[in-house]
């Protein structure tokens, strides 16, 4: 293996310990200032305008690649540098650690009867509106969304940081940050942040299906069975709305036997997201199952990119 390709693949692996370790940053995490940045950009150029949200993408996502590409560029003769920069942008992207904190803190609230203050801590995990949900359907969010982030905050990270290096790590986040910003279908956004959603949906094509195999095979792990949730991944994720959503929730649903998916509110607008999975519906236990499996999940992800660079 080349010292430049084995700098990297040691770079990936030691920022995905420290994020296990560490967690995020606990003040100017780059992430954040990013957002402010972008939020800052998008005050100036929106418009209702596709092309107009395509020139926003492109500039806040190729500023964001286009820092990582110099740094990549700086290193190219300095392995260790090399090693250094990697795992560091590799913390700063990561999320597995910060997104079993905030499952197991709704498991938490939910189990000591907190409807309440889980409904206002669900905000930390999607953009749902909590209002009136009770304890299962709060159960449910929690599992979906700790779903959809294992691939979103570490696996997709982990693939376009083997792919593509320290320029695919930060242009991924780059990305699906601005799609967490942007890319809801709100009158707001419909046309700007139509290019930033759809750019973030064929970046996470195939990461998201590698979540789904990655769930399935750890299935046994959290109390599930291999056969079944392969069956109900392949049957089930392509239900969801989402092209890449469906894929790794599917999956989960399959591992830890419930049944997830439904009718779920964004800003006062229904979304029917269709049944995912054929067990029963999710309970507080299995939220904690959940964390567990996304955990899991993160480490073989880890594991696979030692192996396969």
């Amino acid at each position: 293996m080349p010292l430049r390709q084995a700098a990297t693949t040691a770079g990936l692996i030691t920022g995905f310990a420290a994020d296990a370790l560490l967690g995020d940053p606990r003040r100017g995490h780059p992430v954040a200032l990013f957002g402010t940045a972008a939020a800052a950009l998008e005050r100036r150029l929106w418009a209702d305008s596709k092309p107009r949200g395509a020139g926003y993408a492109a500039l806040c996502v190729g500023a964001a690649t286009g820092l990582g590409v110099a740094a990549q560029a700086a290193t190219r003769r300095r392995p260790f540098a090399r090693f250094a920069l990697t795992a560091a942008a590799t913390w700063i992207v990561l999320g597995g650690r910060g997104l079993a904190a905030e499952g197991t803190e709704m498991a938490r609230l939910l189990e000591s009867g907190d409807v309440p203050g889980a409904r206002k801590r669900l905000s930390h995990l999607c953009a749902r509106d909590a209002t009136g949900l009770d304890s299962a359907e709060l159960a449910r969010a929690a599992t979906e969304s700790i779903a959809e982030n294992t691939s979103d905050a570490v696996v997709a990270p982990l693939f376009w940081g083997a792919v593509g290096g320290i320029p695919g790590l930060l242009g991924y986040r780059a990305l699906n940050t601005l799609d967490a910003m942007v890319g809801y279908r709100s009158p707001r956004y419909a046309r700007f942040g139509w290019a930033s959603a759809r750019a973030d949906d064929v970046a996470n094509l195939v990461p998201s299906r590698i979540g789904a195999v990655l769930t399935t095979v750890s299935a046994p792990l959290v109390g599930g069975r291999v056969r079944r949730a392969w069956r109900v991944w392949r049957r089930y994720g392509a239900l969801h709305p989402s092209p890449n959503a469906g894929q790794v929730e599917a999956a989960f649903a399959g591992a830890l036997d419930v049944r997830l998916g439904g009718t779920n509110s964004y800003g006062g607008r229904a979304e029917r997201r269709g049944t995912l999975g054929e067990g029963r519906a999710p309970e507080t236990a299995d939220l904690r199952r959940a964390v567990r499996l996304s955990t899991v999940v993160g480490v073989a992800a880890a594991a696979a990119v030692a192996v396969t660079r």
